[in-house]
């Protein structure tokens, strides 16, 4: 067999690169408070430093945590996602910080952590805020321009929705203190 073939089949390079192993970590899931650790080397590790897990650390500080959901694989956590309550508007919530293990991005599975989180809005009729790059979080399910009227302290260019219905909701976002 030639090498870029398996069975007769031709393999795409760029599958080349990845292991073979398919490694499909299980459902989004709540976060166990034995996992603490875990989660904070996650994000050091996912974004290079340690001011994502220390704004985490703050959010928990400030009882301003909705929900951290967890995306397990075996005997660790190789997805993380928080859930902060907003200041204004009641009942609202904010999407950060996402992260996915080093070894694990690439695969798709941020795009399904987080579009899993974009339905459980719709279908929960909770409004769920993003701050991020439009292009990946509309194929999560947020969209842009229903975040169109919102008013925000940080870049416009850069806010998603999601949520209940198709309204586009005119709001002041008031983010958790911990944001700065």
């Amino acid at each position: 067999m030639m090498q870029g073939e398996m069975s007769g089949c031709a393999v795409r390079p760029y599958l080349q690169q990845r292991p073979l192993t398919i490694r499909r970590p299980g459902f989004l899931r709540e976060m166990r408070g034995s996992e603490l650790a875990q989660a904070d080397q996650l994000l050091q590790a996912a974004f290079g430093g340690p001011d994502e897990a220390a704004l985490v650390r703050r959010l928990r500080a400030d009882r301003a945590l909705a929900g951290e959901q967890v995306l397990p694989f075996e005997d660790r956590i190789v997805g993380y996602a928080a859930l902060s309550e907003m200041r204004s508007p009641q009942g609202w919530l904010c999407l950060a910080p996402i992260a996915i293990a080093p070894d694990f991005q690439g695969f798709g599975h941020g795009r399904r952590m987080v579009g899993m989180l974009a339905e459980w809005a719709r279908r929960s009729g909770v409004f769920l805020v993003v701050l991020g790059d439009p292009a990946f979080y509309r194929r999560c399910g947020f969209s842009s321009e229903r975040a169109a009227k919102l008013r925000a302290p940080y870049p416009a260019s850069h806010l998603l929705l999601a949520g209940p219905g198709d309204a586009v909701p005119e709001e002041t976002l008031e983010y958790p203190r911990a944001f700065g």
